[in-house]
Order: structure tokens, then sequence, then C-alpha cells
């Protein structure tokens, strides 16, 4: 564990920094723990830093998904009704589809289509680095991985101030723009600031449907865990590695997510513990950042911008015709 002390240290004044600039001057934190973390790549490279940031990106990372679990209960699925959670969960599964029917028609691989389409359906950074963890590595996972992290936070921003005009102009009442941002803007925090910049009950409808869409993380982990298990003799002579049964941090999440759904978590707990998730993940994200360059970044390809952007068009348009449709 000493070993893993610097690393992990410099990984967390990095967290700290760009929670304060998102503080000060209302950036995206993901973002800035991103490009900081980019920024020192050379720590990552060799000294005494490595081995920490290598525990953080991975180990730290998966604390902070099961951890999500805490935020989620069967209450939660009550309280919007089966028509617009169909609706929601819907969305999902067919932005994933989407995703790899998209990726095979501009000749992109799986592993960046399961990538892309997970964090856009789901919930943006948070899903991108659940998924990746389950995904067989290669050679390209990691600048993957950066990639979908860095679009999927600059669009949920663009869409955090673009969708309310958006609502505005399609003149949806507030329920109904609540459940347009909830179900389609792709990071909590952007989903949150978009909603109650329209109203309280818009905020509170957003956020509610955004934790439903969060509450699909777990199975949809599971599911792609168990298919790509399947087909492990296929990832294996494409350079991958063999994926665990049922990853541990999946197991965790449903755990959580069970026990809170009894209301054995306090309130104060839940609190605290909802916390520690998203500096588990702030902290992560800024160790994922160390450990690509940004060339690598670039390297991936006009395609993959294409991609990322189709799919957050796609899910937009999915929920918005769902929600006129509901009306109808």
């Amino acid at each position: 564990m000493a070993n893993n002390a610097p690393g992990f240290l410099v990984s967390v004044i990095i967290a700290i920094t760009a929670q304060f600039l998102s503080e000060h001057y209302g950036a995206p934190a993901m973002l800035m723990a991103l490009l900081l973390g980019i920024a020192f790549h050379f720590l990552a490279e060799e000294g005494r830093c490595v081995p920490g940031i290598a525990f953080t990106s991975r180990t730290v990372l998966r604390i902070g998904v099961a951890l999500l679990g805490t935020r989620i209960s069967v209450e939660l699925l009550v309280g919007l009704g089966p028509s617009l959670i169909a609706l929601v969960v819907l969305g999902v599964i067919f932005t994933i589809l989407f995703a790899l029917l998209a990726a095979k028609m501009l000749g992109r691989g799986w592993r960046i289509a399961l990538l892309t389409g997970g964090s856009v359906a789901i919930c943006g950074a948070s899903a991108a680095m659940a998924i990746a963890a389950v995904l067989p590595k290669n050679e390209h996972s990691e600048r993957n991985l950066i990639f979908t992290v860095l679009s999927v936070t600059v669009l949920s921003t663009v869409a955090m101030i673009a969708y309310p005009l958006i609502t505005q102009t399609l003149q949806l009442d507030e329920l109904q723009t609540g459940v347009f941002l909830g179900g389609t803007i792709h990071d909590v925090a952007q989903v949150v600031g978009a909603g109650f910049s329209v109203s309280e009950q818009t905020g509170e409808t957003a956020t509610l449907v955004k934790l439903i869409r969060v509450t699909m993380l777990a199975p949809v982990v599971l599911v792609f865990s168990l298919v790509i298990r399947s087909f492990a003799d296929d990832a294996a002579n494409d350079g991958g590695k063999r994926p665990p049964l049922i990853p541990f941090f999946v197991l965790m999440f449903l755990l959580l997510a069970a026990i809170n759904s009894f209301g054995l978590i306090p309130a104060i707990m839940q609190t605290a513990l909802s916390d520690l998730s998203r500096w588990a993940l702030l902290i992560s994200i800024a160790a994922v950042g160390m450990k690509t360059s940004l060339k690598t970044i670039l390297d991936v390809g006009g395609h993959a911008i294409i991609l990322i952007v189709a799919e957050t068009i796609f899910i937009a348009g999915f929920i918005l015709f769902g929600i006129k449709w509901l009306a109808g």
C-alpha cells in the first residue's frame, strides 16, 4: 500500500484542484480533473507515482462506482410511473443498440460502441469508467476511455445550456422538460444544473429521471460482462483479457441499492457515501488522465467523434418523441 501512496496523493491533489476550479469558475469538475491529469502524464511514465496512479485508476474507480448504489432505491422507480420508466429504460437500450449499429457503419469496433453508447445512455463519465472496467483490454482501451469521458463531459455541458432553450421553444411543460433533461443529458451534475435553471419542479423531476438511468448501470454492465464472457475466445484472439463473471463492484452496487431500498441507510450516511462516491470518481478520473497522453486522444479519429455526437442526438430524439407520444 505504501508504494501506492505517492500516485494516490497526486491524484487527490488534482481532484481537489479540479473541484476548486469547478466551484469558483463553473467548469465541470470531471472535465477539469481529466485535463489536469493529462497535463501530468509524465508522472505515469516512470518514477514513484506509477503504481499509485495505476491503483487509483482501477481500484478507487470501482469503489466510486459501487458507492453509486447508495443513491438508488425502489422508491425512485415508483415515483415516476410505469410509462415514463419504460421510456427511460427503452432509451438506454435503444441508444446502446444504435451505438453498435452506427459503429459498424463507421468502421469502428464494438468496444468503443459499448463504451460510448453506454456512457451516453446511462450516466456519462461514471458509466464510461464502469463499462471500461469490464471490457477486455487492448492497446486502445485507455485512449478510448479518455476520449469518451472528455466527449460526454463536453457534450453534457453544451446540453446543459442548449436543452432548456430547446424545451422552451417546443413549449414543453415542467414535467415534460424535467423528463427530457433527465433522460438525455449525460452527467448528473449537468442534469441538476439544467433542471433547476428552469424551475424547482423541473429540477426535481430531471434528477429523479437521471437517477433511474443511473439504476440501469449495474444491469447493463452485468449484461455486457456476461455477453463478453460468452465470446471470451474471440476477445482473447483480439488481444483482450477474459473478464470476471460478475464484477465485484457491480455486486456491491446492487447490494447497496437493495439496502437503501429497505431504508436501512440513514440519510446522513447516504449523503456521506454519495459524496465519497463522487470524490472517488473524481480522484480516479484524475489518475486515468495521467495515464493517457494528449497525442493518443487525438489518434482516436473523426469517426469516433461522429459516433458519440450521433448517439447524443439519437437519445435526445428518442426521449422527445416518447414524451410527445405519451402526451398525445
